[in-house]
């Protein structure tokens, strides 16, 4: 396979890897992980949409958001749990 179409193929397999991270990165408690995951597949498709059209553009788009509002959310979710076990250890 020549290089061009292989680096179309990687870029395409990337955006929809980071829809489908994306997505899972919703999940309660393990969702953190996948969407990092996300978060770094995205940059690897971004870097090649550079050179190449992107069909997947629109997957990698949502995938990012979802993996934003994921990762924003577990954060949020982990500093609540955090502040709360400071708070009540010390009484």
């Amino acid at each position: 396979m020549n290089e061009p179409a292989a680096t179309k193929l990687k870029m395409l397999h990337g955006s929809t890897r980071c829809l489908i991270f994306g997505l899972l990165g919703l999940l309660p408690a393990i969702g953190l992980p996948f969407a990092l995951a996300a978060l770094w597949e995205a940059g690897r498709a971004r870097q090649h949409e550079k050179r190449f059209w992107n069909a997947a553009r629109p997957y990698r788009l949502l995938g990012v958001w979802c993996a934003a509002l994921g990762t924003v959310a577990w954060i949020l979710v982990a500093a609540l749990i955090a502040f709360s076990i400071v708070t009540n250890t010390s009484r």
